[in-house]
């Protein structure tokens, strides 16, 4: 073997080998793996075009897994592919002039080829892009038999509207009510689209969140929340307001929703939605409301934005009666209540909700208690934790209910309101159905035809894919399908008379809600075929946690809708989900004439450090002027703190930038950058070598079974199983990060052993073969080299096929233990004795050990035992 270890090389060579081999390829039913099947696979990337390192954090854990899982007997799928469709390849394509096909192709390869010398084990036969027309065929195929089956429909839906660009904006592109890129004040328009009918499934989705025993309790917890249940009655404040036509509004209804109808005396104002007939109303004889309306209706409306507004409102001067007492409640239009949740309009109780109480003591409406915990007492001037309380609460200040308990205050006031033919017992829910019409270019077109005559038309099942033109080039003036004429113009399916297609495409979460399914069979003439019933459900999903709602729960969804298609035959997509944290680096800007950030790469600046190594100052290494320091952040492009893995690979190798990413923390858990730690790891890797190097002679004359083992050897072997029986719990547990502790852990005690007592050749042998094994998942390329040059491969065949290493029960049987020695209970040394030496022979070996001796005057008064563990003398 070289004397030198020399990464390129190493990690050359190895990688011919696998791809000489076909090492990767996977099939189905493969004999050589008595396991059977495991499917694990990472979530797809974006394809942006450049890799750093938390992408290499992201893929060596799910590679680690197919290895080590291979080795233990699995048929491992793990394949990788790109989400391919989405808005930052038209916003590229305006910025470079260039087309978001050619830039997101280019982006594919410039990906590929940054993946390649990570070494990871692709099976690349199975890629998917979901730009490809024979992939997105079939989201255009179960949009139509979603459609037939009333899964998939049109309705009318409101939407952030930027009259410059021309197109549809999600709320987090209304930044301060006008559009992100163009600056146009933003308008909320009606517009038809295509929704899925997710909240069919609203039941399902919720109840088998129990079986998801393998996710983390989070994600489960943020799936329930998201689903959001709510029993509770529905009932209906009375009116007499009409409209300009002397209609009255809502037939003289205002319906709310609530979850605490015991609270219902108790309220003191309704507040409706911007958007709400009576809100409408009350706008066209106040200037001042309409003002206020149009502001609302310009701002975001997505629960989460809401919630971290400061909550505002207006009175409309209209007036609802309350359906229990009679009185006369006002009505306000508040900036926190959605016209697309429930029936846009709430009833206020101050008293017993927080965010009512905030409200009313702002604008000075009532504050009426109508429910108390014994031993607690109420007041209008802040807010306590029990006053919103239903479990321990009883009602009070509300005439026939009061003393009630929340369950019976809510059957008895659900039973007066049915009585009144005002309200009813129902079950809510905060998901909503799946709006998936985009009026954008870059995504898979909608399968309908626009007919004058016949209306929307689906395009036949024989005529898909309707493929999307990819010349097009985006100039930010809106969606250039709307101007193609060889896209747009077609014939009428039924009639044959000249019609146009829908320009509208779908949201890229339909893309990625079954590729998975799709890495089994990525050629099958159908959607998915029989090749899918031995891989799914998916054994291991590997993601980010901030994929934990939308992305998982319309993949659910959609698995479900499949299996009632008769398409798949499983209820749930993956078994088992785990969230790996993000890689962290430090962030450096300086702010220019705008107030806009300037961000810079670590690498140009320097930072200097005070007496305890804590960072007090930057400057930036071209000028010499300082920078502001932006603190540890998630490695982005955005902020110019990324580490790309070329730099890594191309001063240390692939296996070092794998290593450390794997040692720098739990992967569950973000991590930080540290370029002396990656150092660390390359000096790891370098000392490996040299170890391998010194015992190869002795590793080589151990072939042959050993008669017998000395005392030291079994030592030996005693703390190399012990290891190996630690790594191997880490292993199943994917903390990769004590894998690796492990690995240096039988590192050090390989060098450390001197030994050439009988069984030492033979005990190096094991001890190395398990080394290399152990960490051949975490470091591929140079343990494949070593187990070459080390005469492995003629006893176990290849590192990728050798069986993963057994711990041996015998070796951790010791003729000897050792015993920590305590003097009044203070550290003082230990001592070893036979395994079952009786009590006087320990005692006597403690008193007589040198370094506990010197705190021991004269007898001890007592000396206590702990079998196994420690002796403590009491002097």
């Amino acid at each position: 073997m070289q004397e030198k270890y020399s990464p390129a090389e190493v990690e050359q060579a190895a990688q011919q080998h696998w791809n000489s081999s076909n090492a990767f390829k996977t099939v189905e039913n493969d004999p050589r793996f008595p396991k059977g099947k495991y499917y694990a696979c990472s979530m797809l990337p974006y394809p942006s075009g450049k890799l750093h390192m938390g992408h290499v954090r992201n893929y060596t854990i799910n590679d680690m897994l197919a290895r080590q899982l291979r080795m233990k007997g699995y048929n491992v799928l793990m394949p990788m592919g790109w989400d391919a469709f989405g808005l930052p390849a038209e916003n590229a394509a305006i910025a470079y002039k260039k087309s978001p096909a050619e830039w997101t192709y280019a982006n594919i390869e410039d990906m590929k080829s940054q993946m390649q010398p990570l070494g990871l084990a692709f099976d690349w036969s199975r890629e998917v892009a979901t730009c490809d027309p024979e992939y997105y065929r079939w989201n255009q195929w179960l949009f139509l038999k979603m459609l037939e089956k009333g899964i998939a429909y049109k309705k009318t839906q409101i939407v952030n509207w930027d009259p410059i660009d021309q197109t549809v904006l999600a709320n987090e592109q209304v930044i301060d009510g006008r559009g992100w890129r163009s600056g146009a004040i933003v308008e909320k328009r009606e517009i038809p689209g295509y929704y899925f009918g997710i909240t069919q499934y609203a039941e399902e989705l919720l109840s088998s969140i129990d079986q998801l025993d393998g996710w983390p309790d989070q994600v489960r917890t943020m799936q329930r929340n998201w689903i959001g249940k709510s029993e509770g009655v529905r009932f209906a404040f009375s009116h007499d307001i009409k409209d300009e036509s002397g209609a009255l509004i809502q037939d003289g209804k205002m319906y709310v929703f609530t979850t605490r109808p015991d609270t219902i005396m108790g309220v003191t104002f309704c507040a409706v939605a911007a958007e709400h007939p009576l809100a409408t109303v009350a706008a066209k004889s106040n200037p001042l409301l309409a003002a206020f309306i149009e502001e609302c209706k310009a701002g975001g409306t997505t629960e989460a934005e809401l919630a971290t507004k400061e909550k505002e409102g207006l009175p409309t001067g209209l007036f609802v009666t309350h359906p229990l007492t009679g009185e006369q409640v006002e009505v306000w239009v508040g900036n926190y209540v959605l016209m697309t949740y429930g029936d846009g309009a709430v009833m206020g109780v101050p008293a017993h909700d927080e965010r009512d109480f905030a409200f009313a003591k702002k604008y000075g409406i009532a504050i009426k208690q109508v429910v108390a915990v014994e031993g607690e007492s109420f007041s209008t001037d802040a807010w306590a934790e029990w006053y919103g309380d239903k479990q321990k609460c009883v009602t009070v200040n509300s005439g026939k209910y009061d003393g009630l308990s929340y369950k019976a205050a809510v059957d008895a006031v659900a039973a007066d309101l049915a009585a009144k033919g005002v309200g009813e017992k129902k079950t809510t829910w905060r998901l909503r159905d799946w709006g998936i019409s985009r009026q954008r270019y870059w995504g898979t077109p909608i399968p309908i035809i626009h007919c004058d005559d016949c209306g929307d038309v689906p395009v036949p099942y024989e005529d898909l894919p309707v493929v999307l033109p990819t010349e097009c080039i985006p100039d930010g003036s809106g969606n250039p399908l709307k101007t193609h004429a060889g896209f747009l113009n077609v014939p009428c399916p039924k009639c044959g008379k000249p019609a146009h297609r829908e320009t509208d495409t779908m949201d890229t979460f339909v893309d990625s809600s079954w590729y998975f399914m799709r890495y089994t069979c990525p050629d099958a003439k159908t959607m998915v075929d029989e090749r899918n019933d031995y891989w799914m459900a998916m054994d291991q999903y590997i993601g980010g946690v901030e994929h934990a709602v939308l992305h998982l729960l319309y993949a659910r969804f959609w698995t479900k809708a499949m299996r009632d298609m008769g398409l798949v035959k499983i209820d749930e997509p993956f078994k088992n989900l785990f969230t790996q944290g993000m890689l962290l680096n430090e962030s450096f800007y300086r702010e220019d004439e705008s107030g806009k950030k300037v961000w810079f790469y670590p690498n140009e600046v320097e930072v200097k450090h005070d007496e305890k190594g804590r960072p007090i100052s930057a400057s930036l290494k071209s000028d010499g002027q300082p920078v502001q320091m932006g603190g540890i952040e998630k490695m982005s492009k955005s902020k110019n703190n990324v580490v790309e893995p070329k730099d890594i690979i191309s001063q240390f190798g692939a296996d070092t930038a794998r290593l450390f990413t794997m040692f720098a923390g739990p992967p569950d858990q973000s991590a930080a950058w540290s370029s002396s730690g990656v150092e660390g790891a390359s000096r790891y890797l370098r000392r490996l070598w040299a170890t391998a190097l010194k015992f190869a002679p002795s590793i080589a004359a151990g072939a042959s079974p050993a008669a017998s083992y000395a005392a030291d050897v079994k030592a030996l072997r005693f703390e190399v199983h012990s290891t190996l029986k630690q790594i191997d719990g880490d292993y199943d547990r994917l903390q990769y990060n004590t894998v690796v502790s492990g690995a240096m852990k039988l590192l050090n005690t390989i060098e450390s052993f001197k030994s050439e007592a009988d069984g030492s050749a033979q005990a190096m042998r094991e001890a190395f073969g398990i080394l290399l094994r152990a960490l051949y998942p975490v470091c591929p390329h140079i343990t494949h080299a070593l187990w070459r040059d080390l005469g492995y491969v003629a006893q176990f065949g290849e590192i990728i096929d050798a069986a993963w290493p057994q711990v041996d029960d015998a070796a951790l049987v010791q003729d000897e233990i050792e015993l920590m020695v305590q003097v009044n209970g203070k550290l003082r040394g230990s001592i070893k004795v036979a395994k079952d030496a009786d009590k006087a022979t320990i005692e006597a070996a403690a008193v007589a050990n040198e370094s506990a001796a010197r705190f021991i005057e004269g007898t001890p008064k007592k000396i206590i035992i702990v079998p196994g563990k420690l002796v403590n003398i009491v002097a």
